[in-house]
């Protein structure tokens, strides 16, 4: 008989990012309690002891001593992957801070470590304020605290960043978060000197102290974690350049690889993106090259066998951005052997248009599509001048709604126009000002209907479509004929909505979930079902007739 299929799905090994995120997730925690704590001492030094002696319960637990002590390790391990797979110095300054930061943190933190959960455990020594402010209270005490705080705190922070300024609401909540990470440690410095101040009024008696043999000890223990640290990154140096030696002589000489605008040779191991950089060659890289964020996707074609089967972190990126079998990320790709390859995002930094944005970011979005009707019929009777007046007018008035909402009119094509809402606010406003920009179209065009209709004898009437989602903003084009744009989904099913508003007789149809987002749902009556093309399900819509009146809802 055949073996039967077991019942439940095997887990997964975490994988290397999955690792690195969630050590460095329990550090940055561990970081802020620590600077809040400080910050405490603002207050009195019984309440920052307080709070010590809560956090601290926490952490000293076996759970909490196994968690904290597997991530730092476990977060140092995923420095030296870092530093073992990087074949290029060449990256980002932003990047090269987060590494330097990273890599002194251990140098730092030994001391600290050592004079504060080694005294406690090994020596004794309870760690309370009063023992720790009056033992760091000199010159050289003072600055080693300092550089231990600001590395370790902007080095969890720039990794967040790294990690997460992709994402919308990130990018709308992050002059908060700056905010919040610039204050966090200024409080705890402040209620460091609060504390030493507090204590040079307080008649406490001595701490208690290490023995001559323990201080010694904890001297030592420092100095040796210190040269360990130092002796591991150099013995690291030295295997990855003696792998690369061997490797480049067992497997042959370097590789090429071809961009549209050039050819460079590259040792083999380089990834792709470290190919780009060390050669000067722009390449956008938004999350620091941890295959999070897919705006380094090239598309390569090499000889069957020199390209690796990509790692699961990289597998799963691409198969949420729908990425076709010959599209992969640089950050990732380290081709064996000459391969053609072919950045499909632009390096540009930002654009006029969005100088927020950097291009091609992903954002939730509302877009709104407007048309002229028998347009044809007035091409056929009039000059090629009227209908270039015509066009300016109706750009002219479509355009000024459109900004007074608060949206950006990005497309004139033909007799259309495309409007993007939400490129600085959250979705639910964009769908809002996407409402108040078609009802203020409207009005504007009514106003103009008449006085065009005697002038050239055709009635004026126009219809719009109007969605709401994820899309990729960013330059579209080529050359110098690029322009600020949408693409996705979203954009194409505003457009057919705008063509079915023909059908439907309707000034506007707009989808329910625009319209949920705009809170104008139940004033338009009841959803219908629509097959839109380009869909594989049918999409919930709603209409405003033709000709609407007193609306938005509301």
């Amino acid at each position: 008989m055949p073996t039967p299929a077991p019942s439940s799905r095997r887990l997964a090994w975490p994988s290397l990012r999955n690792l690195r995120w969630a050590s460095g997730l329990v550090l940055w925690t561990y970081v802020a309690l620590h600077l809040a704590n400080h910050a405490v001492g603002l207050v009195s030094l019984a309440a920052a002891e307080a709070v010590r002696g809560a956090v601290h319960a926490g952490w000293a637990t076996l759970p909490g001593t196994l968690v904290l002590y597997g991530a730092l390790a476990t977060h140092l391990a995923m420095a030296c992957v870092a530093v073992w797979q990087r074949r290029s110095l060449r990256m980002p300054a932003i990047e090269a801070l987060r590494l330097a930061l990273g890599l002194a943190l251990p140098l730092l933190l030994a001391g600290h470590a050592v004079g504060t959960r080694f005294t406690h455990d090994w020596l004794g020594v309870e760690p309370t304020y009063a023992r720790v402010v009056r033992a760091i209270w000199t010159p050289e005490g003072l600055t080693l605290q300092w550089l231990l705080l600001t590395a370790s705190w902007t080095h969890g922070c720039l990794g967040l960043h790294l990690a997460l300024r992709a994402r919308p609401a990130w990018r709308r909540w992050q002059p908060l978060l700056l905010t919040g990470a610039v204050l966090l440690p200024v409080l705890a410095a402040l209620g460091v000197l609060a504390l030493a101040r507090e204590l040079q009024w307080l008649a406490l008696p001595p701490s208690p102290r290490p023995t001559p043999g323990g201080a010694a000890a904890a001297g030592a223990l420092t100095d040796h974690l210190r040269m360990g640290w130092l002796l591991a990154l150099a013995a690291l140096l030295g295997l990855r350049w003696a792998w690369d030696a061997t490797r480049q002589w067992r497997r042959g000489g370097p590789i090429t690889l071809r961009y549209p605008d050039r050819a460079v040779q590259v040792p083999r191991g380089f990834s792709v993106l470290e190919a780009s950089r060390a050669h000067g060659i722009a390449h956008l890289s938004r999350c620091g090259g941890r295959a999070r964020c897919s705006t380094c996707r090239v598309r390569v074609h090499a000889a069957p066998g020199d390209l690796p089967p990509p790692g699961r972190d990289e597998r799963q990126t691409l198969a949420r951005v729908q990425a076709p079998p010959d599209v992969r990320l640089a950050c990732q790709l380290r081709p064996r052997g000459d391969a053609t390859v072919t950045p499909l995002l632009p390096a540009d930094a930002a654009t006029p248009h969005a100088p927020a944005l950097a291009v091609h970011e992903e954002r939730e979005v509302a877009i709104l599509f407007v048309d002229l009707r028998r347009w044809s019929g007035l091409a056929e009777r009039q000059w090629p001048f009227d209908l270039a007046w015509v066009l300016d007018q109706y750009f002219a008035r479509v355009g000024a709604a459109v900004q007074a909402s608060g949206g950006l009119a990005n497309q004139f094509v033909g007799d259309s126009v495309m409007a993007i809402f939400g490129l600085q606010t959250d979705l639910p406003t964009a769908c809002r000002q996407a409402v108040q920009a078609a009802a203020l179209i409207e009005a504007r065009m009514d106003a103009w209907g008449e006085s065009f209709a005697a002038q050239f004898g055709h009635a004026l009437d126009f219809g719009m479509g109007l969605h709401a989602g994820r899309v990729a903003v960013g330059r579209v084009g080529w050359g110098e004929s690029t322009t600020f744009s949408a693409v996705g989904e979203v954009v194409n099913t505003a457009s057919r909505l705008q063509d079915y508003s023909k059908v439907a007789g309707a000034r506007l149809v707009l989808s329910l979930q625009a319209a949920r987002g705009a809170g104008v749902e139940r004033a338009l009556g009841m959803p219908v079902e629509v097959a839109v093309r380009g869909r594989s399900q049918p999409l919930e819509v709603l209409h405003v007739p033709h000709p609407a009146r007193q609306w938005p809802p509301g």
